[in-house]
């Protein structure tokens, strides 16, 4: 199973003197489902950003594809993006099209994909994640289920080799949160690499091969599967996450 990420002591801070991650060292197998399990405030949204490339480690290196992010030689920005897509915690920050249709077709687009080949993507797309009837409705007046689809939909629709999903089930309803679940499962069963960042023990019981787990130093606790983890009571009260 190859390597898709290496974090090598990845330190990152918002200010001098309060860090939001200390000597964050892991790998992400590709096809793995990697749960990042960690009290709120623990860093996790941080470290899906890094992964990201969205910031920049004060210390260490992240490594994606057998290249080193940000490095002026080697790493090219349009091909990452291409392979990893980020869904935001919050939908609203991520959706800023005016229908449905116009989000998910929005990445294609920066592709130069031709018109008729965006449209065929685009409405396959709408088709998987249930949005057809809904596309041409403005994503802001959906209800929460339907953004975080929308908001999945606009990423998986370029078909990336990773996707990072920030809290993804915060605000669902049970059957949206039911949907979320197997459509994940659908994904990395088709070979999508999934790392999650989350508190939600639940889903992480239900959905990961390797759990990290994060305490509220903002370094890592733990690295196991998920029954050593989950079993664990002392670990979890530890990091606050029971």
């Amino acid at each position: 199973m190859s390597t898709v990420f290496e974090l090598k002591n990845v330190y990152y801070s918002y200010n001098k003197s309060i860090p939001a991650l200390i000597d964050i060292s892991f790998e992400v197998k590709k096809e793995e489902k990697l749960i990042l399990l960690g009290a709120n405030g623990s860093g996790k949204s941080t470290l899906l950003k890094l992964m990201d490339n969205l910031i920049y480690p004060g210390k260490g290196e992240i490594w994606a594809f057998g290249k080193l992010l940000g490095d002026k030689k080697t790493f090219d920005e349009y091909e990452f993006r291409k392979k990893v897509g980020f869904v935001f915690q919050d939908s609203d920050v991520q959706l800023f099209n005016t229908t449905v249709f116009d989000e998910v077709a929005f990445a294609p687009l920066q592709m130069s994909l031709k018109k008729d080949e965006v449209q065929k993507i685009v409405e396959e797309t709408l088709i998987s994640f249930g949005l057809e009837k809904l596309k041409d409705r403005p994503p802001h007046r959906l209800s929460g289920g339907e953004k975080k689809k929308v908001a999945l939909a606009s990423v998986m629709v370029i078909n990336p080799e990773v996707l990072l999903l920030d809290e993804p089930t915060n605000g669902l309803d049970p059957r949206s949160k039911k949907w979320l679940l197997e459509k994940l499962q659908e994904l990395n069963k088709k070979g999508t690499t999934i790392v999650i960042a989350t508190h939600d023990l639940d889903m992480a019981a239900t959905l990961s091969d390797r759990i990290i787990v994060l305490n509220e130093d903002h370094r890592i606790e733990a690295i196991g599967k998920p029954e050593e983890i989950l079993n664990n009571e002392e670990l979890l009260l530890k990091t606050n996450l029971i």
